[in-house]
């Protein structure tokens, strides 16, 4: 399918399912295809992001990946509140990229399109890029040093995982490119080769821990998250912020998605979301079949002991380890910055 009948459709599950409700302010896209052509092909391992914004006082829960009409969607429920100011939006890096392009897909006040107009003639301002790229930083440092070291141990590989994670993120953001999730490591890659610094990849490699993991490495790996995979599938019942990516319908994005990698020669790069997908269903596991969370840890914790992670006990090291490389992954921002011909002044 390609990218423009997918967002029709996409746009129809908003006008059936969102726009009837009183809170309702607005619908974008987001994600990895807002960069792509109408006429381009939909990959079979990506889905449609979608924002829907309420002013409802309590958001509603993110319903996630789910077909509609053939097509993969992800609704993401967000507040107005968050939107209601540009400079927040400019400032934002996880934000400010889906209005860089006009995204819009509804926008009853108004407020969508005005917004647009200013990211995106704001968008290339050094001082933008910047502060994008020091939220991205903070990120980091924010999320590491309040790693709860009493929670179990699937809680802390998330709250080491995700943030180290965030290193690719800001590279990307300097490069004024999508902070893309599941493809951060393959597209910040590709970006520190444009820029003449791929040198510094392997250190971003080492702090994940999967610098030296060879394809059939990662292959063994992802056959027993299959294995975890399927089994909380049929299990889960408890919601989750991120229960829509553990279900059947996502089945294709975190497990082919993966596989494509390794199939393609990017198999190091498949290793985040190997292990956040691992670190997801034992989290869900964990409550809603104990026993199985129990006979399924051990896959898991093979897949961590190949990132040099033995116990939990290594995650408060690992983490103060990406916390000093910070000023060295600095450097290699300002100097991306330095050299991106589409920063303005």
């Amino acid at each position: 399918m390609r990218i423009g009948a997918a967002r029709t459709i996409a746009a129809e599950w908003v006008g059936r399912h969102a726009q009837g409700d009183a809170a309702f302010q607005g619908a974008f896209f987001s994600g990895s295809t807002i960069s792509l052509p109408p006429e381009a092909e939909l990959p079979p391992t990506s889905d449609v992001d979608v924002v829907v914004l309420t002013t409802a006082n309590e958001t509603p829960p993110k319903p996630g990946k789910f077909r509609y009409r053939d097509v993969l969607l992800e609704v993401t429920f967000q507040p107005w509140h968050e939107y209601a100011s540009a400079e927040h939006v400019l400032g934002s890096y996880h934000l400010a990229g889906s209005f860089r392009v006009d995204t819009v897909i509804d926008d009853p006040t108004g407020a969508l399109r005005m917004l647009h107009t200013r990211v995106a003639h704001d968008f290339a301002d050094r001082r933008w890029v910047r502060r994008r790229c020091e939220d991205a930083r903070r990120r980091i440092e924010e999320r590491l040093r309040a790693i709860d070291t009493a929670a179990p141990e699937h809680h802390q590989v998330m709250a080491w995982l995700f943030p180290t994670g965030v290193t690719t993120h800001v590279l990307l953001v300097s490069a004024m490119r999508n902070p893309t999730v599941r493809l951060r490591y393959l597209k910040a890659r590709q970006v520190l080769a444009e820029y003449g610094r791929l040198p510094v990849y392997p250190d971003l490699l080492e702090l994940l821990g999967c610098a030296s993991w060879s394809r059939s490495r990662t292959e063994q790996h992802l056959r027993m998250l299959e294995r975890t995979f399927d089994a909380t599938v049929h299990v889960a019942r408890t919601p989750f912020f991120f229960s829509g990516d553990i279900t059947a319908a996502a089945r294709p994005v975190a497990i082919d998605g993966s596989r494509r990698l390794i199939d393609d020669g990017d198999h190091r790069e498949a290793v985040f979301w190997i292990i956040a997908t691992f670190a997801r269903c034992h989290t869900i596991l964990a409550v809603d079949d104990p026993e199985r969370h129990e006979a399924l840890l051990p896959a898991l914790r093979d897949a961590l002991a190949d990132l040099g992670i033995n116990g939990a006990a290594d995650i408060p090291r690992r983490a103060d380890r990406t916390l000093r490389y910070l000023p060295r992954l600095w450097q290699t921002t300002e100097t991306i910055m330095a050299a991106n011909p589409e920063i303005t002044n």
